[in-house]
This record gives structure tokens, C-alpha cells and sequence, in this order.
């Protein structure tokens, strides 16, 4: 048995992971799947103080009022930024990160410097609501942004996104126990259609050959759940 936490990306919440959290309870693992601050039902909680570092304690306030140890943290798209700031914060209690089609970033990078063209037109597209500049609207943003086609999980996620602030995009990311955080094991589940955009080999030398790639949209969690859920399962057991 493991204890996943696993971090969704912009626009997105806890709700986005059920497919995969059912399959991973059935084999018998715990699984936390929170929403970020200003996100999903959290949505109420927006505000001008919601930031990448906010996200970053969400996760480590989590693992440390769970009291959880050697959890296994998968980050999903902008989850991947929150992961590694977490795993970075709270390195004890981690003992698995895993990047599922994720941002993979340097200290002092941002979600905006790592992918900055698709990011700078998602700021175009944003709006200002009660002081607070977000993006990622679902009008503009809607599940087929995200690799979703078939109707009826379409509908589930359309019903569900919400925007994200934009703070959380632009905001540089702060490691303070890099060496520490570096060497928590990692693995790398992509889709086929990100692969030229990323440092393969890298990704290989330091995940010592855990990278999965399959052809499917960014939402793979939804999309392709049984095929996350088992490959989250061989991580579990040290494949």
C-alpha cells in the first residue's frame, strides 16, 4: 500500500483525479487528491494573495497535518511546479515525485518562462474579476483545450473548470533544499505530442529510465486513466 497526493494543473481541481484515485483505492493504495487555493471548490477562496507559494503550502501544510511520510506526489500540467516547491519544502515527507505530462522547472523559473508562448496567449485571453487577474477561463479554455473529445467527459469537465489566477503562472519558483529535493526519486508520465518540447534525456538519466509516454491529450488523468493508474502502480512498487 502507498499514499499518493496527487496535484492538478490550472484551471482545474481534486475533482479531475476521481477516474484515476477510484483505481488506485481498488488496488489498495490512499490517495488524496486536494484543490488549490481559488480553484475548483475552492473557487469562493480566490483572491489577489493566490500564488504559486500559496499552492506550494497547500501541499506541505497537507502532508504535515496528515502527518504522511514517503508519499508519493504526482503533479499534472501547472502541478508539476507545486509538486517540486513542495517536495523542495518538505523533502522528509516525500518519497516519490512523479511529473504526469508536467512542467519539469529550474529554481527561479516560471510557469510563464517554461511555457511561454501557449501561456502569454492564455494571459490575452484573461479577465480582471473583483481585483483579481485570472485566466484560463473555461469559455476560452474548455475541455477540448485540453485533449478532451469524448462527449460524455467533455460534459464532466466542462461543468467543472474554473479560471486560474494568473499570479500562479507568473510567479518564479523559490528551492531552498534543492539537493535534498533532487534526490527524491522521480518518474515521468508524458504525452507522445510533448516529447520534442523536452529534455529527454534528462528526464531519463534522473528519473534512472521511469518515463512513459502515450498518444493522448494533456488531460491524461481523464482521458486515460487506466493507463495512469497502473503505471502509478508500478511506481508504487519500485518499477
Amino acid at each position: 500500500m502507498a499514499v499518493f497526493m496527487l496535484i492538478h494543473g490550472g484551471g482545474h481541481g481534486g475533482w479531475c483525479y476521481q477516474p484515476v484515485a477510484r483505481r488506485l483505492q481498488a488496488q489498495g493504495h490512499v490517495v488524496y487528491a486536494p484543490s488549490l487555493t481559488g480553484l475548483a471548490d475552492r473557487a469562493h477562496l480566490v483572491s489577489a494573495g493566490v500564488d504559486l507559494e500559496m499552492h506550494i503550502r497547500d501541499v506541505a501544510q497537507l502532508l504535515a497535518y496528515e502527518n504522511l511520510h514517503d508519499a508519493i506526489l504526482v503533479g499534472h500540467s501547472y502541478g508539476g511546479m507545486v509538486i517540486t516547491g513542495a517536495a523542495d519544502r518538505v523533502p522528509e515527507r516525500v518519497g516519490h515525485r512523479v511529473y504526469l505530462d508536467a512542467a519539469y522547472p529550474r529554481h527561479n523559473e516560471s510557469l510563464l518562462e517554461h511555457a511561454g508562448p501557449m501561456i502569454s496567449a492564455a494571459r490575452q485571453a484573461g479577465r480582471v474579476v473583483d481585483g483579481v487577474e485570472l485566466v484560463q477561463f473555461p469559455d476560452m479554455a474548455g475541455p477540448e483545450f485540453y485533449g478532451i473529445t469524448e462527449p460524455a467527459q467533455h460534459a464532466w469537465a466542462k461543468a467543472r473548470l474554473t479560471p486560474q489566477p494568473w499570479k500562479c503562472f507568473e510567479q518564479k519558483l523559490q528551492l531552498h533544499n534543492e539537493v535534498a529535493m533532487r534526490a527524491i526519486p522521480e518518474s515521468h508520465l508524458i504525452c507522445t505530442s510533448t516529447k520534442p518540447g523536452r529534455d529527454m534525456k534528462l528526464l531519463m538519466e534522473r528519473s534512472q529510465g521511469r518515463v512513459w509516454d502515450i498518444d493522448t491529450g494533456h488531460d491524461l488523468m481523464i482521458t486515460e486513466p487506466d493507463w495512469v493508474a497502473e503505471r502509478l502502480g508500478m511506481i508504487a512498487a519500485g518499477a
